[in-house]
């Protein structure tokens, strides 16, 4: 067999265009003559060609540079298999970081990300490793309900999904007590058929920190029937000493509760379905509540401009509309029509109902704008906003986040405060609910503008508009104050002291 595998035989060779020498090297090919058994060289060939359909040709020399480390790697060992297959993929890994060790190179490398937050990921060399032995990985047979990640269109029941966000798996690797594993699965499954699929994933998300805390503390445990009020009671104590927020706190526990409660129910496990008391949940710490200034506005928009032309137009929509980030991206192309002359839009709300409302004429052609944009682009879809590389999915809270973030950081945008800004969607609505109450609109109006089913929610854009409601009432109040003034002639000295105060 030919021990060099060209670049023009991988997919991403024709789209590569000029690639500059110094990118490609000295050779234009791989050598697969540096491992050192013939079925680990077809390994690597067959993942390289699958690679080659996944990524650029740049992306391939640099993957280059990774595996000629792996194959050095293997000469610190003469007794090895034959296979890729042959060793279990963490003894593979232990190889390579003693080379690592011996050569100076670090496990891991830190990286500032898009909110600012500094994080450790593995070594690039790791990464390829572990992404080669994943491939290389025969497939698993197993009915999907008995993996430990599940691939959510094999389970052949409707997922109730929020389509800005996309889940393709669930992961219960993190789960690291086998016994446990297997008793959250099936309450899992349970909740999938109910719930919507963010909510199940916080669910995992409480079992997998519950599964860390066990095994941090050696509590040997194999099942939820060894759960007792003891055991949560410590935990308990534990999540609320270890400086993380009471909201998710809260979050946390309920979403904990209710897997248990399933668990206790599905297994017979009695004990499970009492072992909460209402006390246990700690209360919410209620978020204060801000808008956008006019000036924070108009610096953000400013340079939103600078974006894709789609992407402002879609910030400058979902401004306009005062919708959630989730209703602007998921506005289907038919929601504009005509009535009585004006021009309404009807938007169905990812969260609760649909709702139809008026709107201005140039909001009404910039949607249409945005409408044929994208017909022009992939022909005719269902939202009006895409993703681009599945145009039948709306586009992903993610990517549009991503892109703001980026702008702000490289334009060095910052709030009325001096600090950068984060990405706020839902501040852009609050802005939106605080200028239709400074415009003295009624409750049941603002509701309805909002798309909110009652006036129940009003109460937290008045509060936030406090500061016009003292300026509007200034004059008023100082004409009493006035008033009450001229009352106090004759009342005694001791109320002299106020109007020495005033």
């Amino acid at each position: 067999m030919e021990n060099r595998l060209y670049y023009w035989e991988l997919a991403c060779y024709e789209t590569s265009g000029n690639l500059p020498q110094r990118a490609i090297g000295k050779s234009n090919f791989i050598d697969l003559s540096f491992l050192p058994k013939e079925t680990m060289r077809e390994e690597y060939r067959c993942y390289f060609l699958y690679r080659g359909g996944q990524v650029s040709l740049n992306t391939i020399c640099h993957d280059k540079t990774y595996y000629h480390q792996v194959c050095k790697a293997l000469q610190l060992r003469k007794n090895i298999p034959d296979s890729f297959l042959g060793w279990q993929p963490s003894k593979w890994i232990e190889l390579l970081k003693i080379w690592m060790l011996q050569n100076g190179i670090p496990f891991y490398k830190e990286k500032e990300t898009l909110y600012g937050t500094i994080c450790r990921t593995d070594a690039p060399v790791l990464q390829h490793l572990k992404r080669f032995l994943r491939f290389i990985q025969p497939e698993d047979m197993r009915p999907e309900r008995e993996k430990d990640i599940w691939a959510l269109k094999k389970l052949d029941i409707p997922i109730k999904e929020n389509p800005i966000y996309k889940t393709e798996t669930l992961d219960f690797t993190g789960i690291l007590q086998e016994g446990l594993r297997e008793e959250v699965k099936q309450a899992i499954f349970l909740h999938i058929k109910y719930e919507k699929i963010g909510t199940v994933k916080r669910e995992l998300t409480s079992i997998r920190k519950f599964s860390g805390y066990l095994m941090e503390k050696g509590v040997k445990i194999n099942s939820c029937a060894d759960v007792d009020r003891d055991l949560l009671e410590e935990y308990l104590v534990y999540i609320n000493t270890n400086g993380s927020s009471g909201r998710g706190n809260s979050d946390d526990i309920l979403k904990l509760r209710a897997v248990l409660e399933s668990i206790g129910k599905l297994y017979g496990y009695s004990h499970l379905e009492s072992l909460f008391i209402n006390t246990d949940i700690p209360p919410e710490v209620q978020p204060v509540f801000r808008s956008y200034s006019d000036e924070e506005l108009k610096r953000l928009n400013a340079h939103i401009t600078k974006l894709d032309v789609q992407i402002a137009r879609c910030m400058v929509i979902h401004q306009m509309l005062g919708t959630r980030i989730s209703d602007t991206l998921t506005l289907h192309t038919d929601c504009l029509s005509k009535r009585n002359g004006l021009d309404i839009i009807r938007i169905d709300q990812v969260k609760t109902r649909t709702f139809e409302k008026p709107i201005s004429a140039e909001l009404a052609a910039l949607i249409q704008k945005a409408i044929d944009c994208t017909y022009d682009q992939y022909g005719k879809t269902e939202y009006i906003f895409v993703d681009a590389k599945a145009p039948s999915r709306p586009l992903q809270y993610t990517t549009i986040k991503h892109k703001v973030l980026r702008l702000i950081k490289s334009e060095d945008l910052r709030d009325d405060d001096g600090k950068l800004f984060k990405f706020s969607s839902h501040m852009f609505r609050r802005s939106y609910g605080v200028k239709l109450t400074e415009m003295h609109l009624d409750d049941w109006t603002i509701a309805k503008l909002l798309g909110h089913k009652n006036i129940s929610a009003v109460k937290h854009y008045r509060k936030m508009s406090n500061q016009l409601l003292a300026e509007e009432t200034r004059k008023a109040r100082e004409q009493q104050t006035r008033i009450l003034l001229a009352n106090l002639d004759g009342w005694g000295e001791e109320y002299e002291q106020i109007r020495q105060d005033d």
